[in-house]
């Protein structure tokens, strides 16, 4: 039985999804399948029910998951132990992060970091919120950049700071003059969203729900990049984070306020064990404050 034949075996188990799985451990499908067969014809119980819409496991495969989660905190657990032994500031830590985070706040931090800790290795994984919390509390990502707040029992958060929500407009938009909206500029408007389960589109959903109207949504995609086309090519508007912002003289899109409209930025990680060194020390950093002690939740 091998290590990582574990991690793909608990890959699977949590994302009900042979490709996901494969996707999530960087390997191809049919290696991953392999190497589940051979641990299945290894303990000689069948671990997955597969059908062609889901994986869900077995009897044996409920009882073999709470063994394999052990082993691999043991493990963990066992590098954690070494690297402080040796006094070496090392490791590997697997970040999370909203599609809507990672390619506006964490490039040139993650450079500067990579700078200060040569010997710490990040790993990024974009996701929605949903499958990111499902993924830390299952110890497939060490810590997830997310919006706050996260409500599930079993995570620690620690928020960085709140960010403005603006609304994206077609240069030529009859709005775009306007130096900042109301939701009364809005009510009428097509709207043009991240696609259902990313908790941008839920926020501005909400936002508008709590405020008397329900908006009419002509589009959504995965990706902001695409919104903020299709925001460009008049198809209608777009609520987006300040940090997404592009110049105001390029790709056809203007930015407006909209008051009350706001994110909280933070992470959340497991609170049964406490972070890390390497991953404390990525968090501490990403935050950017001084005084931030291990573990407290703001």
């Amino acid at each position: 039985m091998e290590l990582h034949q574990l991690r793909y075996f608990l890959a699977v188990a949590r994302t009900k999804n042979f490709s996901r799985a494969a996707e999530q451990c960087h390997v191809a499908q049919p290696s991953l399948s392999q190497q589940i067969k051979k641990l299945e014809e290894e303990l000689d119980e069948r671990l997955f029910e597969r059908t062609k819409r889901e994986v869900s496991l077995t009897a044996a495969g409920e009882v073999f998951r709470l063994h394999a989660e052990r082993v691999m905190e043991e493990v963990a657990q066992a590098h954690d132990s070494m690297r402080e032994v040796r006094g070496l500031l090392r490791g590997r830590v697997t970040l999370g992060a909203l599609p809507t985070l990672a390619p506006y706040f964490l490039p040139e931090r993650l450079r500067a970091f990579a700078a200060k800790h040569p010997g710490i290795e990040v790993v990024v994984h974009e996701d929605t919120t949903a499958q990111l919390t499902q993924a830390v509390l299952a110890k497939e990502i060490d810590v997830a950049l997310v919006s706050l707040p996260v409500v599930q029992t079993g995570l620690a958060a620690e928020e960085f700071f709140d960010e403005d929500l603006l609304v994206a407009l077609p240069a030529g938009h009859r709005l775009a003059s306007k130096r900042q909206l109301t939701l009364d500029d809005l009510e009428k408007e097509a709207f043009i969203l991240m696609k259902e389960g990313h908790c941008l589109s839920g926020q501005a959903l909400q936002f508008c729900h709590l405020n008397g109207f329900a908006p009419r949504v002509s589009f959504r995609s995965a990706q902001i990049e695409t919104v903020m086309a299709f925001v460009a090519a008049g198809w209608g508007v777009s609520i987006v984070p300040a940090m997404a912002r592009g110049k105001e003289t390029k790709g056809g899109v203007r930015y407006r306020r909209l008051a009350g409209m706001t994110r909280s930025v933070g992470v959340i990680y497991r609170a049964a064990r406490p972070l890390n060194h390497a991953a404390r020390a990525l968090v501490d950093f990403l935050d950017g404050k001084k005084g931030v002690r291990e573990g407290r939740p703001k």
